[in-house]
């Protein structure tokens, strides 16, 4: 798992408003990542419909290249 910008006190601490409105122009989705959008794709990996994959890091990211 690779999450990209997420809007966590981790992630927001120290920067200015600035500096994640120029983070959040970046992201192609227009948005800072929620913790449950990394949940959702956590909870696919570790389900029944996520068993094929393995191996593979995978960036949820809202499309940052």
């Amino acid at each position: 798992m690779a999450p990209g910008p997420v809007a966590t006190d981790l992630f927001m601490d120290g920067k200015s408003e600035e500096t994640v409105d120029r983070i959040r122009s970046m992201i192609p989705l227009g948005r800072l990542g929620e913790p449950a959008d990394i949940a959702r794709v956590v909870r696919f990996l570790i389900s029944e419909d996520g068993g094929w994959i393995n191996g593979q890091t995978l960036r949820a990211n809202g499309g940052v290249v």
